[in-house]
C-alpha cells in the first residue's frame, strides 16, 4: 500500500539516465533540416528502449518513494471508489442487461435479469478474464432475439479486438466463433439473429508473418467490413466491402431498427465528415446466406459519396431516412431524405440558433428524445419524430446526460446521467404517457461522499484574442480567494470531443483531503459551441487551444484561486499535447504538469497506427504549409531553457525552470505510441537538466510513470487507476508543497 507518512521526505538528488543520441538522424521539410535524435526509441520491442524504459521506471519510483501523501491518497482513493456502480440497462425481446460494478472489482460485470422485476443473473464476468485483471471487455452487441451475445476483449489496453459469441441462456461459447483482428469496429446484428457485420484489418505482418505479441504500431490501412455467422470459422466470414482505391478508409457498419437496411459509414480521418452508403439487405436474391462462397461484395448505393458533412442515422420508415448532420449547420440539424430521391432532403429539426444539437434518438414509435448543449448544459426535449415539433420539455439538473438507452419498440427510456457532484443517476422514463415524467431507477450513492461540502460554478474569461472561454470550477464551500489554494486545471481542446461535468473520485479526494479547486477550462478545439468552434482550435488555429489554456490559468490567478506555484495542469491524449505545448511556452505559469499518453511528435505522429486520422485536426508535415504550423508547437522541437524574465504582473519566482513534470504512458499503448513521451522524455532530460552553459540547470523533477501491460486508458482495472491517481497526484501535491488538511 505505501508509506503513510504525513511528511513528505526529501528528493534525492536526481541523476537522469543517459539517452543515446544519435547526430546522423536529420530530417529534411521543405528545405528545413530538423535532427531526430531519439528516432531508436521507435523501436519499441528492442532492448535499448527496454532498458532506457526500466531505467526511467527507477528514476520515478525514487521521486515518488518520497511523496508522503501516496498512501494517504491510495487509502482515500480506495475507500471512495468502493462503491456500487451501474449503468443504464438497455432491453432486448423482454430481458434487460447492464453493467454493474459492486465496488472495487477490477472491470464492471454485465447482468440479464427477466423483466424490470426480475432476478439479476451474471452474464458475463470480465473479471475471470486474465489472472492480472488486464484483458478488458470492450464491446458488447446482444442479438434482437436476446439469443446470443457477441463481445470483444482488449489485452492489455490495446485498441485490437477479439470478438467471441457465448448463448444467453445457458452461457454456453460457441465453439468456432473467434474473430481477430478486429478494430474500431462495432458489433452489427441482422434482425434474424443470424450474425452479424464487424469491421477489421489484414493481420498486421513483418517480413510475410503475422505478429504476435508486443506493441505493433505500423500504419492501419485497408479496413473491410465482414459478415459472421453463428458457428461458423471466421475464414469463412463474408466480405461485405472493402476499397484497395482508398486504403485509409475506416467503415462502421450500422443495421437499421426494422431490419431491411445495413448502413454503411465510411471515414477517412477523426474529422465529423463521413460518406453514406446503404444495402436493402431484403432485396437480396438469396440473402446474406447467398454471398457466402462468392467474391462478389454487398451491392451498396451511395446515397453521400462526398466528404462533405456527418451523418448519423437517427431512424428510417421503410425508404424514408432521419440523420443527425452539420451539413450547412455546424451546431448540427436532423434532416431527412426518401433514398428513392437521394437528392431531396428535408430538414425535420432545423439548426438552432445558439444549442447543440448533441443526439437524437427515436423512441415508442415517432417519439424523438433530443439532447442540446447550451453552454456546455445539457437540454432534454421530447419531439415529433415526423414534424420535429416540441412535445415535451424534459427537466434535468446541470451536469451530464453520459448515454439514452431506448427504441423505437419501447416505451420506455432509461437516461444516465451525473454532474460533478452527483456520482449517477438513472432515470426510467415512461414515454407511453402523455406528459412522460422522470422517476429516478437507480441512484449511485458514495459512502464518506457529503455533496454539501461543496460548489460547482461556471465562470467565464477572455483568451489572449478576447473570445469568451467557459470553465466549470468546483471546490469547498465558501473558499476565500485569496491566492492560497492548489488548484487543479484540465483541458483537452480537441477533435470536437466535449469537456462536461462528470464525477471524479479522484478530485473529490483531492478537494476534500488537500484542498485542491478542480477546473475543467472548454477551450476552443472541442464540440461545446459545434463545428466553429472546433474549427477555431485546429490546423492554422491550433495555437489558440494553448492561448486559451494558459489565458484560463491566468484568469485563475488573476482571480485570487491560487498562484502559479500551485497550479496544476493535466491532460490526456491531444488534452497531453495540450498540456506540453503549454509548459513550452509558459513554464513560469504553473507548478506543475501532468502530462498523459500525449502526441509529442508532430512531425511524424501520422506514421503510427491511426494517426494518420488526426491529420484533419493537425495538419501534416508533408505538406510545407502545414509543417510550418505544427514546427511552432510541437513540443518535442520546442523545448527551451527558460530565460529569467520578470513575469509582468506577477511576482518574480526562483531562477525559471519549467514546472515538475510528470509524464504518463504506458506499454501497450496502440493508439498515440508511447514513443512520442519517450523522445520527449529524453529531449526534456537534455535540454532542461544537463549543464550546457553558464545557466543552472533544472532542478524541478521531470519523470515518467510508465504503465505495464496497459494502453491509452481504456480497460483499466480499477486498482491501476487508484494506483496512477494516487501517484501522479502525490507528486503534484509534493512539487506544490501541499499539506495533508483533515
Amino acid at each position: 500500500m505505501g508509506s503513510l507518512a504525513a511528511v513528505d521526505q526529501p528528493l534525492p538528488p536526481l541523476r537522469y539516465p543517459p539517452a543515446r543520441r544519435d547526430g546522423d538522424i536529420v530530417d529534411d521539410y521543405h528545405g528545413v533540416l530538423v535532427p531526430d535524435p531519439y528516432r531508436w526509441m521507435e523501436e519499441l520491442e528492442s532492448e535499448e528502449v527496454k532498458e532506457f524504459v526500466d531505467a526511467q521506471a527507477a528514476v520515478a519510483d525514487a521521486v515518488l518513494s518520497t511523496c508522503g501523501h501516496r498512501g494517504r491518497l491510495r487509502e482515500q482513493l480506495t475507500a471512495l471508489f468502493d462503491h456500487p456502480r451501474y449503468r443504464a440497462p438497455f432491453k432486448r425481446a423482454g430481458s434487460y442487461f447492464y453493467f454493474h460494478n459492486a465496488g472495487l472489482q477490477p472491470h464492471s460485470t454485465l447482468y440479464v435479469q427477466n423483466g424490470l422485476g426480475g432476478e439479476p443473473d451474471v452474464l458475463l464476468d470480465p473479471n475471470t478474464f486474465s489472472d492480472d485483471s488486464t484483458v478488458s471487455l470492450a464491446m458488447v452487441g446482444v442479438s434482437d432475439d436476446g439469443e446470443h451475445l457477441a463481445y470483444g476483449t482488449s489485452a492489455s489496453g490495446s485498441d485490437w479486438v477479439t470478438i467471441r459469441v457465448m448463448r444467453v441462456r445457458d452461457r454456453q461459447h460457441l465453439r468456432r466463433d473467434e474473430l481477430s483482428w478486429v478494430k474500431f469496429s462495432r458489433i452489427a446484428w441482422t434482425r434474424d439473429g443470424k450474425g452479424f457485420f464487424y469491421s477489421r484489418f489484414p493481420a498486421p505482418k513483418h517480413n510475410g508473418a503475422v505478429l504476435g505479441a508486443g506493441i505493433k504500431t505500423s500504419v492501419n490501412l485497408n479496413h473491410e467490413v465482414y459478415y459472421h455467422f453463428l458457428g461458423t470459422d471466421q475464414s469463412e466470414d463474408v466480405l461485405c466491402w472493402e476499397d484497395p482505391d482508398h486504403p485509409k478508409y475506416i467503415y462502421t457498419p450500422e443495421v437499421s431498427e426494422d431490419g431491411k437496411y445495413v448502413i454503411l459509414s465510411v471515414a477517412e480521418t477523426s474529422e465529423p465528415v463521413n460518406k453514406l452508403y446503404y444495402c436493402d439487405l431484403s432485396a437480396l436474391p438469396d440473402g446474406l446466406q447467398g454471398m457466402k462462397g462468392s467474391h462478389g461484395m454487398l451491392p451498396f448505393v451511395k446515397l453521400v459519396d462526398e466528404f462533405e458533412a456527418y451523418y448519423a442515422l437517427t431512424a428510417n420508415d421503410d425508404t424514408q431516412f432521419t440523420f443527425l448532420t452539420n451539413k450547412d449547420a455546424p451546431r448540427y440539424k436532423l434532416s431527412r431524405v426518401d433514398i428513392n430521391e437521394p437528392h431531396i432532403w428535408m430538414d425535420v429539426l432545423p439548426e438552432d440558433e445558439k444549442a447543440v444539437l448533441e443526439s437524437a434518438s427515436a423512441v415508442h414509435g415517432d417519439k424523438l428524445l433530443v439532447n442540446y448543449l447550451s453552454d456546455v448544459k445539457y437540454v432534454l426535449q421530447m419531439r415529433s419524430l415526423v414534424t420535429g415539433e416540441l412535445l415535451h420539455d424534459i427537466p434535468i439538473d446541470i451536469g451530464s446526460v453520459n448515454g439514452i438507452s431506448g427504441r423505437r419498440v419501447d416505451s420506455e427510456v432509461f437516461i444516465d446521467f451525473a454532474s460533478f457532484l452527483t456520482p449517477g443517476i438513472i432515470y426510467r422514463c415512461d414515454v407511453s404517457k402523455e406528459t412522460p415524467e422522470m422517476n429516478i431507477y437507480r441512484e449511485i450513492s458514495v459512502a464518506g461522499f457529503d455533496r454539501t461540502e461543496f460548489e460547482a460554478e461556471q465562470v467565464f474569461y477572455p483568451s489572449k484574442d478576447g473570445t469568451k472561454i467557459p470553465m466549470f470550477v468546483v471546490s469547498k464551500k465558501n473558499i476565500v480567494l485569496d491566492g492560497s489554494h492548489p488548484t487543479l486545471l484540465y483541458g483537452y481542446g480537441g477533435f470536437g470531443m466535449n469537456m462536461t461535468p462528470h464525477f471524479s473520485v479522484p478530485r473529490i479526494v483531492l478537494m476534500r483531503n488537500l484542498g485542491f479547486v478542480s477546473c475543467i477550462a472548454n477551450i476552443r478545439g472541442g464540440g461545446e459551441y459545434g463545428e466553429d468552434w472546433h474549427r477555431a482550435g485546429s490546423l492554422s488555429n491550433k495555437q489558440n487551444c494553448f492561448d486559451d489554456f494558459i489565458a484560463a490559468g491566468e484568469f485563475l490567478v488573476s482571480a485570487g484561486y491560487t498562484n502559479p506555484d500551485r497550479l496544476c495542469i493535466e491532460g490526456g491524449s491531444n488534452g497531453g499535447l495540450l498540456v506540453a505545448a503549454c509548459i513550452n511556452q509558459r513554464p513560469d505559469l504553473f507548478g506543475c504538469a501532468l502530462a498523459h499518453v500525449g502526441v509529442m511528435d508532430m512531425l511524424r505522429f501520422h506514421k503510427f497506427t491511426i494517426g494518420r486520422a488526426w491529420t484533419c485536426d493537425f495538419g501534416c508535415s508533408e505538406n510545407e504549409e502545414e509543417f510550418q504550423w505544427l514546427i511552432k508547437y510541437s513540443p518535442l522541437h520546442n523545448v527551451r531553457r527558460p530565460t529569467e524574465k520578470d513575469g509582468g504582473s506577477h511576482r518574480r519566482r526562483r531562477h525559471q525552470q519549467y514546472p515538475s513534470t510528470m509524464l504518463l504512458t504506458a506499454d501497450h499503448d496502440d493508439r498515440v505510441v508511447p514513443s512520442h513521451t519517450l523522445k520527449f522524455l529524453a529531449t526534456m532530460q537534455h535540454v532542461l537538466c544537463t549543464s550546457l552553459d553558464d545557466s543552472p540547470p533544472q532542478t524541478n523533477p521531470i519523470i515518467a510513470r510508465i504503465d505495464r501491460k496497459s494502453g491509452h486508458g481504456c480497460g483499466r482495472s480499477t486498482q491501476k487507476i487508484i494506483d496512477e491517481a494516487a501517484d501522479r497526484y502525490s507528486f503534484a501535491a509534493k512539487m506544490m508543497g501541499i499539506s495533508w488538511t483533515d
